[in-house]
């Protein structure tokens, strides 16, 4: 009973930490983080009962999920050079630099253990990364970088993460048989997730009911990653693969209900996932605290050097690779989302994060190795581990908003409302020549035909008022008044049928089936 008050408690932190970042001007993921924290501090809080093994398969695969459904396959492929630099080459090279400090600083760490520990802290956070980029009003390519790193640098560290492990508990290494695991559990992972995902899209078709649909797209990732694990792949690539199939795919342009009743649903399970995943982190720190027993100063300054490895090999990375980048992008005519200004680059080295990922890998370490000893040194790899998430994800995480503001890093709205008005303009375009079409073969009135003409201009008018300037003030006055005497008449509407909810007889499923057919309605 206590674990399930204290679920409770983090679902609610999570809520109430979103109106709270905005009003304070800070991301809702360190907030819970924070409160995690507070709660771990409190004598009269349990500590959390939550299987380490049972983290990423629980946590990962909806937050993963509702990441990809703001991205598409299309997006990632014009940014495949940027995130390959951030998603594989970085997580190595974060890995060797971490394993080679680590190794010199902490008395007695072997080598492998050293890789170990240097896997589970080189990849920034996916979940930290898209839902701090996404507070900020950050430029749309940086945004885009951000989240492609976020969601692939993990399939590269749980592979190199397993390998370290796998080396330290047999005694043995084998660079080959790292390799070939790390080709396998990548090709093992976009076949699950190419399977899977056709699957489902068929399945999707014959269910047509919207709430079964929308149900279903909650197992699949959970299905995905687990049959991706069970075969020796990346669960992780398994669910970013079929979850890219089905966004490419799945999409019903005239599947209204589906589609909104999805956007709200994911943004709820987003949102929810996201607050309890950092609440984890900081409830979890009474583990890191534990195994400080009285080592504290030592301790300590093992992580802060770790942590500053962590923070300034991302920089060195990334100045020469964004150097790279755009010396490439300057030779080709490529379209992919680089950063345009030193101040770009500062605010994504800034933005590397650790966090979910990092937190249940390093309480999955095993106890012992194969021959019966103990793990080296597992109690100093969590305490650094640990150190290395609350220094990024708090201290970064808290100054992140004030360096975005200091460096006037923003989105380019401009370009944002000009992409907007084309895609309003191509809209009313196809209303328009859909309705020549119709009458071609229809003999419609000249009245209905003059109404429908103005309605497929007001289609874009509503997306974007600013079309045909001329007309601009009329047709807002005339779609305000429009709108007007709508709503009110579903409102009459609603009423009406809300009322019928308390006659005798009436069947409270039918009515709550006009009813959203009714909310559907006042919402277009």
């Amino acid at each position: 009973m206590e674990q399930l008050a204290l679920v409770f408690l983090l679902l609610l932190g999570a809520v109430l930490s979103v109106p709270l970042g905005d009003r304070l001007g800070l991301p809702s993921p360190v907030l819970m983080t924070l409160f995690g924290v507070v709660l771990a501090l409190l004598d009269f809080v349990p500590n959390v009962d939550v299987p380490p093994d049972l983290i990423l398969p629980l946590l990962l695969p909806p937050l993963l999920y509702a990441a990809v459904r703001r991205t598409s396959w299309r997006q990632f492929a014009a940014n495949v050079r940027p995130i390959l630099l951030l998603a594989v080459a970085l997580v190595f090279v974060t890995m060797l630099s971490v394993a080679a400090v680590a190794h010199m600083i902490v008395p007695g760490l072997p080598l492998a253990a050293a890789f170990a520990l240097g896997a589970l802290v080189a990849p920034p956070d996916p979940v930290a990364a898209t839902a701090v980029a996404g507070q900020l009003g950050l430029p749309r390519r940086l945004v885009s970088i951000l989240e492609g790193e976020g969601l692939f640098n993990d399939v590269t560290a749980i592979v190199l993460y397993h390998v370290a492990i796998a080396a330290v508990v047999s005694g043995s290494f084998s660079a080959w048989e790292a390799g070939l695991d790390l080709v396998l559990s990548a090709v093992v992972a976009l076949a699950v997730g190419l399977v899977l995902g056709w699957g489902a899209n068929r399945l999707l078709d014959l269910l047509g009911d919207p709430t079964l649909q929308i149900g279903l797209t909650l197992l699949v990732p959970y299905a995905a990653y687990v049959l991706a694990e069970e075969l020796h792949g990346s669960g992780v690539l398994a669910v970013l693969t079929c979850a890219l199939f089905l966004a490419e795919y799945a999409a019903d342009a005239d599947d209204v209900m589906t589609r909104l009743a999805g956007h709200a649903f994911w943004d709820i399970v987003d949102t929810l996932v996201t607050g309890v995943a950092f609440g984890l982190i900081g409830l979890e720190l009474h583990i890191a605290v534990r195994t400080a027993s009285g080592r504290w100063g030592e301790m300590l300054g093992w992580a802060a050097a770790i942590a500053a490895v962590v923070v300034l090999v991302r920089l060195a990375w990334l100045l020469p690779a964004t150097w790279l980048t755009k010396r490439l992008h300057a030779l080709r005519d490529h379209d992919e989302d680089i950063p345009t200004s030193w101040r770009e680059t500062v605010v994504m080295w800034w933005s590397g994060m650790r966090g979910v990922a990092s937190v249940a890998l390093a309480l999955a370490i095993p106890l012992k190795t194969d021959a019966g000893t103990p793990f080296p040194d597992r109690d100093e790899i969590i305490f650094i581990a640990f150190g290395v998430i609350m220094a990024t994800l708090v201290l970064q995480g808290l100054t992140l908003p004030w360096l975005v503001k200091r460096l006037g890093v923003q989105a380019d709205t401009g370009r944002e409302k000009e992409f907007e008005r084309a895609l309003a303009l191509r809209a009313a375009k196809a209303a328009k020549r859909r309705l020549r079409e119709i009458e071609e073969v229809e003999e419609l009135p000249e009245e209905v035909s003059e109404r429908m003409l103005r309605r497929a201009h007001d289609i874009g008018v509503r997306i974007a008022p600013e079309i045909g300037e001329e007309e601009r003030r009329e047709a807002l006055r005339r779609v305000k008044h429009v709108r007007r005497i709508e709503g009110e008449m579903l409102s009459a509407a609603r009423h009406e049928v809300l009322a019928a909810r308390s006659e005798p007889g009436a069947d409270p499923e039918v009515v709550d089936r006009v009813l959203r057919q009714l909310d559907v309605r006042s919402l277009r």
